[in-house]
């Protein structure tokens, strides 16, 4: 190889790579790269040596053909639908958008399992906390018919972005054989993605009813440790009975709370109830303030606790039969001396141990049983959503409270950040993200919201397909607007409200907006023709910048500033991390401008991306690199 042959491929243009760069993280490939650091000995030329991996495990490998485990038709290609990347992209729809321009937040139309995938990169170990009410498999919902040979196709079919034979939504009815089956194989490629999503301290809560809570707990113990199972949660759903059950009236739902690491998760606690501090009073004006009197005797048998207190009165006192006090006779003097014993106004009563409201903890250890008062109801949730949809009713059956998910936010966020971002990957009716919004106009926070819904078409013969619903996405959307404006006109007194994020940035599942390669000896002329500029025709500038942001990781509310350079449009993201011209005719005056850009915006690194049929001609797109290089740009690709 000749020297300048050498310098032509060094300054040559290195591509976005449509198979490492043009899909959602491989996560096959990432966790051999985890396997690789952690055990760098089971690696021989590149494969994994499972005797070596064995070896190292010890006792801990399971040999046996006869083995406890949880398994179901179709687990591994549920297993393997997990792991295999995504083709598609988000698409951004600014017309169904609310304050795109400045909102943290995000609405994903589209299939979860698809964009789960697509988050991958962008939010791996970004979420503080999942809220999931999935399908509760009574055979009257919609059950998503994953296809384990091209899942984003069927999705482009039944959401008619693709030609098809007319493929219609169903539901997973208990005759169709595999009941529990299909369930469990919608849930487990899902759940797998939503764990990487969270933070090593996030946490994930799960509504589901009888059905299948003894499935999922399978499941999740499977997906998530059984050692990160914190709870299963009862919710009184409902105040009332239903006179017409069957057997036994339903009144409850479980909430499955799990953590990524149990370790690292504690629970808040939940405020102090105004009843519970009222017992509290200050009798004999102590100075430490109100007091609470406690038993000083405890069944607990102790010999040296076992004497007689005499009061101030003269009255002599011991322990009821077979107890005893709660503190030896040296701590009872200590306490005595210190006025944190009461023996009544008069100094006759028994002895009393003072606790005051001072001294104890600022909140209430949440519990595993949850009612209507404390976390509302079905039926309240209906009520709120109809104060937003005046001019609908009955859009949902059985919507959860935002009393609800305020108290799973409540119990779960870092109190000491309060913008952290929370997920809902079957996102409904959108309480979640109704729920952040009125929080932090409550504290003035910054949490953000990702909700995730299908766009499951609304049955022609109710109120919302009347309304012009067409979609439950459609209804989810409509919430978060009517919702965050309400709550901001409620709140139009409060000091910072105008700060408050009431906006969404709406994205759509699709296609990608870059042009297979699917030549055959019929089309090969024109394939090879329109390969030239390999961006698909319908595709918007702004369609490609943001597939560029999933495929680089970056988050999708980054800060975008717009710039014109020599006459083109260039796309500075987050302060000059990436730069982005996909105009066309570039010319070494638009290199040169945009090489400045790192002088003055003077990020860390900053990586360019150029359209690969942009330039006005190769000598520009030779000539390129070399000039960024001066500026000290050395990651520059083409697209």
């Amino acid at each position: 190889m000749t020297k300048q042959r050498f310098e032509q491929m060094e300054n040559s243009m290195k591509k976005l790579d449509r198979d490492s760069d043009g899909s959602s993280l491989n996560i096959v490939q990432d966790n051999i790269e985890q396997l690789k650091t952690l055990f760098p000995d089971i690696f021989s030329e590149g494969k994994i040596d499972f005797d070596a991996l064995r070896t190292i495990m010890g006792d801990a490998v399971e040999a046996g053909d006869e083995r406890y485990n949880f398994t179901w038709h179709g687990k591994a290609a549920a297993r393997r639908i997990a792991q295999t990347p995504s083709t598609g992209t988000l698409r951004p729809c600014k017309e169904e958008s609310k304050n795109w321009d400045t909102t943290q937040n995000l609405f994903i139309e589209g299939d979860n399992l698809e964009v789960l995938k697509l988050l991958q990169k962008s939010y791996h170990k970004q979420v503080k906390m999942i809220y999931i009410d999935p399908p509760y498999n009574t055979g009257k919902e919609f059950i998503y018919p994953d296809n384990y040979q091209d899942n984003l196709d069927t999705y482009l079919e039944y959401t008619g972005q693709k030609d098809s034979e007319g493929r219609k939504f169903g539901t997973n009815a208990e005759t169709s054989g595999r009941y529990h089956t299909n369930w469990l194989n919608m849930m487990y490629p899902r759940l797998k993605l939503a764990r990487n999503l969270l933070r090593d301290d996030g946490v994930i809560f799960i509504s589901i009813d009888d059905n299948e809570v003894a499935n999922l707990r399978k499941l999740c113990d499977e997906i998530f440790g059984e050692e990160n199972f914190v709870n299963n949660i009862i919710w009184q759903k409902k105040y009332g009975a239903a006179n017409d059950a069957k057997y036994l009236s339903d009144m409850h739902d479980h909430i499955l709370l799990y953590c990524k690491n149990k370790i690292l998760w504690t629970p808040n606690l939940f405020p102090r109830p105004e009843e519970l501090n009222a017992k509290y009073s200050n009798p004999d004006n102590d100075p430490r303030g109100d007091w609470y009197s406690t038993n000083l005797s405890v069944k607990t048998y102790s010999a040296k606790n076992d004497y007689v207190i005499k009061s101030p009165a003269g009255l002599e006192f011991s322990p009821p039969p077979s107890r005893c006090w709660s503190v030896t006779k040296e701590k009872f003097q200590e306490l005595l001396n210190d006025n944190r014993i009461w023996f009544g106004k008069d100094g006759t009563s028994r002895p009393y141990l003072k606790g005051f409201l001072s001294e104890v903890q600022d909140g209430v250890v949440p519990t595993t049983i949850w009612s209507h008062h404390d976390a509302g109801h079905n039926i309240g949730a209906k009520s709120e959503v109809r104060a937003i949809f005046h001019d609908t009713t009955g859009l949902f059956d059985t919507p959860k409270p935002t009393t609800l998910i305020k108290r799973i936010i409540t119990m779960a966020e870092n109190k000491e950040e309060r913008d952290e971002i929370f997920l809902d990957f079957f996102s409904g009716s959108c309480t979640t993200a109704h729920a952040v919004i009125d929080l932090n106009a409550q504290d003035n926070g910054s949490r953000k919201f990702i909700m995730v819904q299908l766009p499951e078409p609304c049955d022609e013969n109710t109120e919302a397909y009347k309304a012009g619903y067409k979609t439950i996405a459609d209804i989810g959307k409509e919430r978060i607007r009517r919702a965050g404006d309400k709550i901001k006109a409620d709140n139009a007194d409060k000091d910072g409200i105008e700060n408050l994020d009431i906006g969404f940035k709406v994205f759509k599942l699709g296609s990608t907006n870059i042009k297979p390669w699917d030549a055959n000896f019929d089309n090969l002329e024109d394939t090879l023709l329109s390969s030239v500029d390999n961006i698909k025709d319908d595709r918007s500038e702004e369609d490609v910048l943001y597939e560029i942001l999933l495929k680089y990781g970056l988050d999708l509310t980054i800060p975008i500033e717009q710039r014109e350079i020599g006459g083109k449009t260039v796309y500075s993201i987050g302060f000059g991390a990436l730069v982005i011209c996909l105009d066309d005719d570039i010319t070494l005056d638009v290199v040169e401008g945009i090489g400045s850009l790192k002088a003055e915006l003077d990020p860390e690194v900053m990586r360019v991306v150029f359209k690969d049929a942009g330039f006005k001609d190769d000598v520009v797109k030779t000539n390129a690199i070399q000039i960024l290089k001066k500026h000290g740009i050395d990651d520059v690709k083409s697209l």
